[in-house]
């Protein structure tokens, strides 16, 4: 039987960031688009169709968030992760991104220190440069087989410095695709408490979890009285939504909470959009048996490529992600520097992906594809890939 994410869905034309900027990102028009983390999937009919009776409303104005709207996270959070959320420590935020720049400009000063760990998702760098701070790179390890980890020994040292004020986690792992196990969340709390540190922990990617793989945990659920946590949260990767622009921040502190609302009300943002509210809420509400559906299917797309690179892919490899839709593609073997990589899969072969050193020095050598499209796409890809290696052996 084929499924409805089999269906190709036409995105061109769209003003879609992943498909037509093509020109300007790669040189070329005609690549395979498989980089920005977004699906190439029909939102959940409940989505869209929250959308149009909405839209059918012709007033457009200035909107507030409805009670039913934090409802709908408490509701999702407690039955899909046994998290109990108390409404005030929420929070509504304009997407994840801003709400990096945010919270280094409420938990840190202009020249004090901000803990990543690379690679990582670009915008865990830009945050922290923009807004005048400064990055502590706590790399993480990555062993023989692929397999990331983080290192808490020199965690330990670079919350000790005394300009450290703040760590990003990314949970779960943009893009090596780790669910971090409870051992590790618990130290990363520890190491929080000891050196009072303030952890933004981005979750965006906690619903999109593989049956075959650890269940993730929220870092929320493991914190303790006083804990200064802060949890970014959004409908918009499970439900490919990310263009409704609206996410939110789970604050139990009020000082903590009053510090992010502050820097809010200085940018006045956000700015309430009333299709965003409607889709976000839709999606919580209305969005399991969807999402159920999807991560099945992607499960079988993560098996394929993860197969296919591993045999038929010389000098490629690859492990399977814990959770997200990215697959991190280990290409060192290729003996080429980064620029000659990424001429390579587009020139060569004729595919747009994000190259690794976009996520830091760390990510040198490798790539990173999006797997969250139809699997003919993903046939395709595999192939010109296996056909432009198999043109440039001796």
């Amino acid at each position: 039987m084929t499924s409805p994410f089999d269906q190709p869905l036409n995105r061109q034309d769209t003003c879609s960031v992943k498909l037509d900027v093509r020109k300007a990102v790669f040189g070329r028009e005609d690549v395979i688009p498989v980089w920005v983390a977004d699906m190439d999937f029909a939102a959940p009919e409940a989505v869209t169709r929250a959308l149009s009776e909405r839209a059918a409303h012709p007033a457009y104005g200035y909107t507030l968030f409805p009670d039913s709207l934090y409802q709908s996270i408490q509701d999702w959070f407690r039955e899909q992760h046994g998290w109990e959320i108390k409404r005030h420590w929420i929070l509504m935020a304009p997407g994840v991104v801003p709400s990096l720049h945010a919270a280094c400009m409420a938990y840190a000063a202009p020249g004090e220190g901000v803990i990543v760990q690379p690679p990582v998702y670009p915008p865990f760098f830009s945050s922290v440069r923009l807004s005048g701070r400064e990055i502590i790179e706590n790399p993480l390890v990555c062993d023989e087989t692929g397999y990331y980890r983080m290192d808490l020994e020199h965690l330990e040292a670079c919350a000790a410095r005394p300009d450290a004020r703040l760590l990003m986690l990314c949970s779960p792992h943009n893009p090596v695709g780790r669910i971090w196990s409870v051992q590790e969340l618990e130290a990363v709390l520890d190491i929080a408490r000891r050196h009072d540190l303030v952890v933004i922990s981005d979750e965006i990617h906690c619903d999109l979890t593989f049956a075959d793989m650890p269940r993730h945990r929220m870092l929320a659920t493991l914190a303790q009285p006083g804990d200064a946590l802060i949890t970014a949260i959004a409908p918009s990767k499970s439900f490919n939504i990310p263009g409704l622009g609206l996410s939110a921040l789970v604050i139990p502190d009020r000082e903590q909470r009053n510090a992010m609302q502050a820097v809010f009300d200085s940018l006045h943002l956000p700015q309430c959009n009333p299709f965003s509210i409607a889709g976000f809420e839709a999606g919580y509400r209305f969005g399991g048996p969807w999402l159920s559906d999807l991560m099945a299917y992607l499960q079988k797309n993560r098996d394929f490529v993860v197969n296919t690179v591993n045999a038929r892919l010389p000098g490629i490899k690859t492990r399977a992600p814990e959770g997200t839709y990215l697959v991190w593609l280990d290409c060192r073997d290729m003996g080429l520097d980064d620029a000659a990589l990424k001429r390579f899969f587009v020139q060569d072969a004729g595919v747009g992906m994000n190259p690794g050193i976009s996520f830091g020095e760390q990510g040198s050598g490798f790539m990173r594809l999006n797997i969250g499209c139809p699997k003919a796409v993903l046939a395709e890809v595999l192939q010109r890939i296996e056909s432009a290696l198999s043109g440039r052996q001796p």
